[in-house]
């Protein structure tokens, strides 16, 4: 009897102590969770970087959607007083993608990835009808609509006329966008033509000549020389036009 009384006790302690330690640990845990979590000024910074990112070369009509996804439920992070969101270097700000958040301010640093799918809305050409794999465009089957142009990679076009003769390499579905790698590529100048160079950086373009050290196949890397002998790699996206971003 006296065992069992003996027992009963230690019962008893064991459970009153790890209620009084649940009380003493959960506005701990609160804390960090509150500090950790995203709450309403760090969402809306996330979402003023991410659409900063995805205007970057955009027209100022694009309109910008973002959707902000949950951190892993399996991370468990410390607590901080300032949480900095941040792009991910070589991340693009389209489809689905990730923003930084890394503790600037806490016991313990860490550096998280919070995931999020950006929507860019713009006039595009598009199938009017299904196309075929190896169909010859014709500006009767396209015409220009707003879609999101952050769904997939590769990049669409605003002139329908400019489409007129290309040849597509994958079949397209009725209202699909036209994009570049759905495209044959086209030659848009031969090695020894004269092309004209654009340099383009932060505020600023530059126009110069050179010479093509082989054939531009548009949207392909290419290399021309000036005529000081120096030599740049750049884009070729025109009729003997290439450009070179800084």
């Amino acid at each position: 009897m006296f065992q069992i009384c003996l027992k009963f006790l230690h019962s008893v302690a064991f459970w009153f102590g790890a209620w009084c330690m649940a009380l003493v640990l959960a506005p701990a845990q609160a804390q960090a969770q509150d500090q950790a979590g995203l709450d309403g000024a760090l969402i809306a910074r996330v979402q003023q970087i991410a659409t900063s990112g995805a205007r970057a070369g955009m027209p100022d009509q694009a309109k910008v959607e973002v959707e902000i996804g949950k951190l892993d439920s399996r991370l468990r992070l410390a607590p901080c007083l300032q949480v900095q969101p941040y792009l991910p270097a070589g991340l693009p700000m389209w489809g689905q993608t990730r923003i930084g958040l890394r503790c600037v301010d806490g016991r313990a640093r860490w550096n998280v990835s919070l995931p999020v799918k950006i929507k860019v809305f713009a006039s595009a050409v598009v199938a009017l009808d299904p196309l075929p794999a190896g169909a010859q465009l014709a500006q009767a089957q396209l015409a220009v609509a707003e879609i999101d142009i952050a769904a997939e990679s590769g990049a669409v076009f605003t002139d329908a006329a400019a489409l007129s003769g290309r040849i597509l390499t994958r079949p397209l579905a009725a209202g699909e966008a036209v994009r570049a790698s759905a495209l044959k590529l086209r030659q848009v100048f031969a090695a020894g033509d004269t092309v004209t160079v654009m340099v383009t950086g932060p505020g600023y373009s530059v126009a110069g000549e050179g010479q093509a050290m082989a054939m531009g196949l548009e949207g392909q890397i290419v290399k021309v020389r000036f005529e000081n002998g120096r030599i740049i790699t750049g884009r070729a996206v025109g009729e003997r036009r290439v450009e070179v971003l800084l």
